[in-house]
């Protein structure tokens, strides 16, 4: 099926906006300048649609060719406002740093975290090994209750790589000047979370030529999840 079908652009115009603003800090504003430097004009509200339509369709494409979760997920919640009121934000993540889940909602007792549990042993496909919480109550009640083989840690400063996962989206959301709505940031973190994951190369772990190598394989998995 064309996806790109009735559309005024071609897809590769399309798909590099998208990937400008899941990939990067920028508004739709500021891809709409990029775009036309290079002599292609185009709204920034043909962009935000584009963003909204395209980015939850290569987001289904990347999660059916990602290469699997580590066996540890590190996982926290934290604050997000929304329109006046207070929402929480549910983030997991493996060993590599690799988003698992994330997921937004009002409320963070037990029966929340277990269907943030649930939704995590779907994207996982099986228990993990080990789940490193803080120790908020409603982790303990989510283990006990779904995964009580595996192996519960709350100690202090063990969640630190969860806590530091959220300061991309704290970064983003600065940017967009708040989240406008539950389905909105839902959308939006999700599919930015798939994007980071493709291009989460460690960096600062490998050498300059091997990066180069995992930076082209990253690319190629791209082009084949928007054509």
């Amino acid at each position: 099926m064309n996806i790109y079908k009735r559309h005024r652009f071609p897809s590769d115009i399309i798909s590099y906006a998208v990937w400008l603003y899941y990939r990067f800090n920028l508004s739709h504003s500021d891809i709409e300048d990029l775009l036309a430097e290079r002599g292609i004009t185009v709204s920034r509200e043909a962009i935000r649609l584009w963003c909204i339509k395209f980015g939850s369709i290569y987001t289904r494409r990347l999660k059916r060719k990602h290469r699997g979760y580590g066996d540890t997920f590190f996982i926290d919640e934290v604050f997000v406002k929304i329109s006046g009121k207070q929402h929480y934000l549910w983030r997991a993540v493996d060993q590599d740093g690799e988003v698992v889940d994330v997921y937004l909602q009002k409320k963070r007792e037990g029966a929340t975290a277990k269907r943030f549990f649930k939704r995590l042993l779907c994207s996982h496909g099986n228990e993990p090994r080990k789940i490193v919480t803080d120790k908020l109550g409603s982790y303990g009640v989510a283990h006990r209750d779904l995964i009580p083989e595996t192996i519960h840690i709350s100690d202090r400063y063990a969640n630190n790589r969860a806590e530091q996962s959220h300061e991309p989206t704290r970064v983003r959301e600065r940017g967009m000047r708040r989240f406008k709505s539950m389905p909105q940031a839902q959308r939006f973190l999700t599919n930015h979370a798939s994007v980071s994951n493709l291009f989460n190369l460690g960096r600062h772990l490998v050498s300059a030529e091997q990066y180069r190598n995992l930076r082209e394989s990253a690319f190629k998995m791209w082009q084949q999840a928007v054509v």
